[in-house]
């Protein structure tokens, strides 16, 4: 379905009564990472700043990227990952990853980082009551790409997926390979075959590899009642990630790296096939305890296409074989797996199938539960964030007006924090956004809804008992 050329940016519609108001923050294309009021007010800017993605420290630091290889080394590979302070002054960098040397570069350090990061103290990265992100310390999770191959999984060169975790110094201390671990995936024969064939291969400049799994998501597990009640697989330190490719959702023992817990890539096993199909999902992560759904698993199921499989009428030779046109937002008890809450076109009150595509983001975007019971939800490839209460009726919305060297205006993922974690700002003034009345807008010079008729009806032509009657018509001319 197309787009209309004209539709409303900023702030669209605010309940400060149903809302956790305080600051948004987000990158605004290739403006910088940008921090918004509720009521869309831009309170500032840190210029130029990537976010992949962008997150708030208590304080006023935020985390980000400086800049990626032109052309590129690897996929949406970023070459730091920093923390820099309210002026924009960079406190902590990482880049000593890989070192780069190629023909038409000049040779440099790399984070190769790309998707999610963790700083120490805060599992997830958004606000939590109660924990807080290392601001002059700690450890630091990383996700990060390498080129490698692995026969088991196909002849052609991989981009493969790793996690690493550093010290505040930037020595890597620990470090999980997903290729690795392609016998625990639990692809079947005909996945296998795809991916020997072709996996997922992705062309950047003179190189290219396999974007086999693409995992887009990474954080601790942190304290739950899980582990509380004597399940390991959901110990603190363990780490949950997924993969937009294979549709996979993951939890790895971090002393092991062996993976515990699994969701996909084969959803049409009997204990989860009440699911239906997560394809291309963004941002899993376990709700951490102190807000509402704590330990349970929340991702953006975002549909599009995924996976690797048999052949089927939308995929000819079973790469990206499952399909679906609308997004869901899912949050599932990850040990009995029933789903707690959701939000999907039916939520919406969008009529379905007919106009699901209304919730549809096919990649990127993520959900946040918020300490009121609220999630905010972030529909990435239209740069649409908003906020829905537990009975999902929507409260506040807000639409990105910054467009990218491609003219779409994507946010990847946005995070509220509470007001004080920024001490350099006055607290704003909040004012209730009204939802416009869209069946009456119009934009100047545009006619209003309704219109005069040529001639008077009495009546017209219908059906009546199987039979086609037809009115008189009044012939006089229409008073002007």
């Amino acid at each position: 379905m197309g787009h209309p050329s004209i539709y409303p940016t900023g702030a669209t519609l605010y309940n400060p009564d149903k809302t956790w108001s305080g600051y948004t923050l987000y990158q605004a294309a290739d403006l910088g990472a940008l921090l918004i009021g509720m009521n869309g007010q831009e309170v500032h800017l840190w210029k130029g700043l990537r976010g992949f993605p962008n997150k708030l420290l208590p304080g006023g630091f935020v985390f980000g990227s400086t800049g990626t290889r032109d052309p590129q080394f690897g996929f949406q590979d970023e070459v730091d990952l920093v923390q820099v302070d309210w002026e924009g002054n960079i406190v902590w960098k990482f880049n000593r990853y890989q070192y780069i040397s190629d023909p038409e570069n000049e040779p440099q350090w790399m984070a190769r980082a790309h998707h999610d990061y963790q700083r120490a103290g805060n599992p997830v990265g958004y606000y939590v009551p109660g924990l807080e992100s290392r601001t002059d310390g700690g450890n630091t999770l990383l996700l990060v790409h390498k080129n490698l191959r692995n026969p088991e999984i196909s002849d052609k060169q991989l981009l493969d997926d790793a996690i690493i975790e550093v010290d505040w110094e930037g020595n890597i201390i620990w470090e999980w390979t997903c290729s690795e671990h392609f016998d625990e995936l639990g692809f079947d024969e005909s996945a296998k075959n795809v991916l020997s064939r072709d996996p997922n291969t992705r062309f950047f400049g003179n190189h290219h590899s396999g974007d086999w799994m693409h995992i887009n998501s990474v954080s601790l597990i942190g304290p739950n009642k899980f582990y509380d009640q004597g399940d390991t697989r959901f110990h603190p330190d363990n780490i949950i990630w997924d993969s937009r490719e294979s549709s996979i959702i993951a939890i790895i023992d971090k002393k092991t790296g062996k993976i515990v817990w699994k969701l996909g890539p084969d959803y049409s096993r009997d204990e989860v096939a009440h699911l239906g199909w997560i394809i291309g999902q963004h941002h899993a992560h376990i709700i951490p305890k102190g807000l509402p759904g704590e330990g349970n698993l929340l991702v953006f199921d975002n549909g599009g296409w995924a996976g690797y499989g048999l052949p089927n009428p939308a995929s000819s030779f079973g790469q990206k074989n499952a399909v679906r046109d609308h997004s869901r937002v899912l949050e599932i008890n990850p040990v009995t797996l029933k789903i707690e809450w959701q939000y999907t076109p039916t939520e919406a009150k969008f009529q379905e199938p007919l106009d699901s595509y209304r919730f549809y983001s096919p990649y990127i975007s993520s959900a946040q539960r918020l300490p009121n019971g609220n999630t905010l939800i972030t529909e990435g490839s239209d740069g649409r964030i908003f906020e829905v209460t537990r009975e999902h009726e929507l409260v506040w919305e807000y639409i990105s007006p910054y467009k990218n060297k491609n003219n779409a205006n994507m946010v990847y993922r946005a995070y509220r924090v509470p007001y004080e974690w920024v001490p350099q700002l006055t607290k704003p003034k909040e004012t209730a956004i009204i939802p416009l009345d869209v069946a009456e807008f119009r934009v100047p010079g545009a006619a209003p809804k309704g219109t005069d008729s040529v001639a008077n009806i009495e009546g017209t032509g219908f059906f009546t008992d199987g039979a086609f009657c037809v009115a008189k018509i009044d012939e006089r001319p229409i008073n002007k």
